[in-house]
């Protein structure tokens, strides 16, 4: 749903014809008009001016003087003005008019005598001096006040266009935008798989709706609440769905919209804000990325001042705020670790509400919520579409269902089946397939073995999760190939076997490449990276070490975001316990090396069917690994016109 069509626009209007846009349209006008004007009216005076007035040298008016051709002058501070007899006799309009300068330090009283006495009229006024001050004025301040005027005009003009208020242009106005009862047109229902923080905001919904219930016993609603999670799952869309619910207007807001480059504005548009949200009460404000706004206020990297006054002026609107007018203030974040203490004390942000991954049971929900608009296949199974997505939030499962749509689309069909959407989960996990490149035999054979070799390692093994998928079809994500697994049941921990037994599994490519070739590739790197953070965090964070023990030597920086471990120990610490991050990976390393030895045989048939098909199945592999079920036939010479990537193999 279009967001601004949503926005908040008084009954009976028409977007498309807005007076105050009208409005606006004709005062530019009337402004460029006048300007135009006065171009044109300072080019005719200046015309007329030059016309009227024409210099003479102080010699030729000596001369007309004494030749007699002078009919009236008029002395002046700065100059001597001279009407000529020729001139006199014509017509008012047409008449020219002279001037001359005054020579220095000269005195006009003998001239003035002189020209009386031939009868030169010198005491008429032909132009009456201004006075300096109102000459002043006319020229400089009344000009400066008609822009300043018609300035003020235009911006006030603007100001009301975009929602009224906030000084010259609305630079200081909140930029909230505002939907008002029933429009935000999201409800609960809307929201899936978050039932925990629906329950915690069933209260604030309760307030706005009897706030009476709650006054008549002396209690008094949290101020505000901030929602914390991961990016993608569904924080802001959590709040609209309490407005939706409560049917109160509803102010949304980011955080980076309060500041501005001008000093002062941030701060200006947060009183805007609550002074909106209190002539409407009761509503909801809502601060996106609130951290934007409410970082931690430390000066020893120095500051930023405008930033920290819009953080002072929030903090003291939630002070000041009245809590019985109905007013809630929800904020979102995903990083409320460097959050300000002050914003987060009681009586002001008091609840915390945690909007969290969804568990299978909530996944199976979202993709419910996202697929009532779509038409589905008879064959579609959402539970195991829910079961493949461990780990994916909201965001993640809406694209899905879109890329299951879009796919059945190109395929011609009406209705999306079950193929789409596992295709649709590979495609976020891997990209889609690449196919203008091809690899040398060599090369694909020993991104095959690679493959295998996770594969191999995982199913003779204990505690592991069962192989979906084994191609090595090149992926637009970098993935030469990759081996899908597929948990069989939600699980919240692991074991210390289990964690084992992954990171085998991930050294298990590797491997496969110094058994059967006895080199590397590059093929193995980001394998190597994942098994590296395992094991770092085995040692360092879950206590699995015997040498250090239950010691915790790292803390989760951020596990909202990207889940970046910080070293909490000594430099030497530090250094021991990269010896024994080194020392695990070896033993994993190992234990992979001989599953594979021991297992050769099936390594290459195995591996010499992937090459043939470059895709197979779990069901297949699985025919292989079990000695009581019939092999497929693996083919002797594999496939020459296979398609694969230059890049290296990303397992999954």
């Amino acid at each position: 749903m279009n967001n601004d069509q949503n926005q908040y626009r008084p009954k009976g209007s028409d977007p498309k014809k807005d007076p105050n846009k009208k409005k606006s349209k004709s005062i530019l006008f009337i402004i460029a008009a006048a300007l135009i004007f006065t171009l044109i009216f300072n080019m005719v005076y200046s015309t007329v001016s030059n016309s009227y007035l024409k210099p003479v040298t102080y010699s030729e008016f000596y001369t007309m003087a004494e030749n007699g051709e002078i009919a009236e002058v008029e002395f002046q501070r700065d100059r001597i003005l001279i009407l000529t007899k020729e001139e006199e006799a014509k017509d008012t309009a047409q008449q020219v008019v002279y001037y001359t300068g005054l020579i220095p330090n000269m005195t006009t009283n003998e001239l003035e005598r002189d020209l009386r006495e031939s009868g030169v009229i010198t005491d008429a006024h032909l132009e009456e001096e201004m006075n300096p001050i109102l000459s002043f004025l006319l020229s400089w301040v009344f000009p400066i006040l008609i822009f300043y005027v018609l300035f003020w005009l235009l911006m006030g003009s603007m100001s009301k266009r975009m929602g009224g208020g906030g000084g010259i242009g609305g630079i200081g106005q909140s930029k909230a935008k505002v939907y008002m009862e029933k429009e935000t047109g999201i409800t609960f229902a809307d929201v899936a798989g978050q039932d925990e923080a629906k329950e915690s905001l069933v209260e604030i919904i309760d307030f706005l709706h009897n706030p009476q219930k709650y006054t008549a016993i002396g209690a008094k609603l949290p101020k505000g609440a901030l929602l914390v999670g991961s990016p993608g799952t569904g924080k802001t869309l959590l709040a609209k769905a309490v407005a939706g619910e409560a049917k109160v207007p509803f102010f949304s807001i980011s955080g980076s919209d309060f500041v501005e480059m001008f000093v002062g504005v941030g701060a200006s548009r947060v009183r805007d804000l609550f002074q909106q949200a209190s002539k409407v009460a009761p509503a909801i404000v809502f601060i996106d990325e609130i951290d934007a706004i409410g970082r931690t206020r430390d000066s020893r990297f120095g500051g930023n001042d405008e930033r920290e006054q819009t953080l002072n002026q929030l903090l003291a609107e939630l002070d000041g705020f009245d809590s019985s007018k109905g007013v809630v203030i929800l904020a979102a974040t995903n990083r409320p670790e460097i959050l300000d203490k002050a914003l987060l004390r009681p009586g002001r942000f008091d609840r915390r509400i945690e909007v969290d991954r969804p568990n299978l049971a909530g996944r199976y929900q979202t993709l419910k919520v996202h697929t009532k608009n779509i038409k589905l296949a008879e064959d579609v199974d959402l539970n195991k579409i829910a079961q493949a997505t461990a780990g994916a939030v909201g965001a993640d499962l809406a694209n899905l269902v879109n890329e299951a749509a879009l796919r059945a689309v190109r395929q011609g069909r009406k209705a999306v089946n079950q193929e789409d959407l596992l295709v649709s989960f590979e495609v976020v996990i891997a990209g889609t397939e690449k196919k203008g490149t091809v690899l040398t035999d060599m090369e694909k054979r020993m991104v095959a073995y690679h493959e295998v070799g996770h594969a191999l390692v995982s199913a003779m093994q204990k505690h592991t999760m069962p192989v979906t998928k084994i191609t090595i079809v090149p992926h637009t994500s970098g993935a030469l190939g990759y081996t899908l697994h597929m948990p069989e049941e939600e699980k919240f921990l692991s074991t210390k076997e289990e964690l084992l037994t992954e990171i085998q599994t991930l050294l298990g490519g590797r491997a496969a490449e110094q058994t059967v070739f006895g080199s590397m590739t590059t093929g193995a790197a980001n394998d190597i990276e994942r098994a590296t953070e395992l094991a770092r965090r085995m040692i360092t964070q879950y206590g699995m070490s015997d040498k250090f023990g239950l010691m915790a030597l790292s803390t989760v920086s951020n596990p909202y975001l990207d889940g970046s471990t910080m070293m909490n120990c000594a430099d030497p610490t530090a250094a021991e316990a990269d010896e024994e991050v080194k020392k695990l990976l070896a033993q994993c390393y190992e234990t992979a090396c001989s599953v594979l030895q021991e297992n050769r045989a099936l390594l290459d048939e195995i591996a010499l069917f992937l090459l043939q098909k470059e895709t197979i199945t779990g069901d297949e592999f699985m025919t292989y690994v079990n000695a009581d079920k019939k092999k497929l036939e693996a083919p002797q010479e594999p496939s020459d016109d296979a398609e694969a990537s230059e890049e290296a193999p990303v397992e999954e």
